[in-house]
């Protein structure tokens, strides 16, 4: 028996709007289902930064019951909604990023060589895969002085959109002005106390 397919989903703020759209670029079917080793880069795109236990997070929490391996945008969605409105993977700030850098600059020449943020990136803490080093090396890398200018990678890094978290800032004060402006639900014993008086 063939399954129906679902209906279209569509955006209901420009929060949605935006996770949609980053999810339409995965998937390729056109059915409203990406592959699990899609979700990391959706998130990355969304200007999200995981760490890759958070991604299989995410993965267990939206992935299809009856068909692993994929991802629906209708479990997706709202959990990404949330995820991002409550602050989950947001980025690092450029103080905390200048203290690591540093730490590692132990002569404190103001950059790292390419070696040794190879070595970093590769082989330390929670490594990155080669594709994702060689992309973010394209980014980093001075091509003068073949080292990163850590003060500078880190201005690059800051210029990358935090778009996402501030338009789910801005439509979850908007719910709450709608909220507190809401009259407020009271009990009928109350009212009819009121009414008396």
């Amino acid at each position: 028996m063939a399954r129906k397919e679902e209906p279209k989903i569509l955006p209901n703020n420009e929060l949605e709007k935006k996770i949609i759209e980053a999810f339409e670029v995965f998937d390729h079917s056109g059915k409203q289902v990406v592959d699990v080793r899609e979700v990391g880069t959706i998130l990355r795109s969304l200007g999200c930064c995981p760490t890759e236990a958070e991604v299989q997070e995410v993965i267990l929490a939206t992935e299809n019951k009856e068909a692993t391996g994929n991802v629906p945008l209708i479990n997706f969605l709202p959990y990404m909604c949330k995820a991002i409105t409550d602050h989950r993977f947001y980025p690092a700030s450029a103080e905390v990023l200048l203290a690591a850098f540093r730490y590692f600059d132990k002569e404190g020449q103001g950059f790292i060589t390419k070696e040794r943020f190879s070595q970093l990136m590769l082989e330390e803490g929670e490594p990155f895969t080669q594709e994702e080093f060689d992309e973010m090396i394209q980014v980093a890398l001075d091509p003068v002085t073949d080292t990163i200018t850590y003060e500078y990678y880190i201005n690059q890094l800051m210029v990358a959109s935090k778009e996402t978290y501030n338009i789910a800032d801005e439509i979850e004060k908007e719910r709450l002005r709608i909220e507190a402006a809401a009259p407020k639900k009271r009990r009928a014993s109350s009212l009819l106390r009121a009414a008396q008086n």
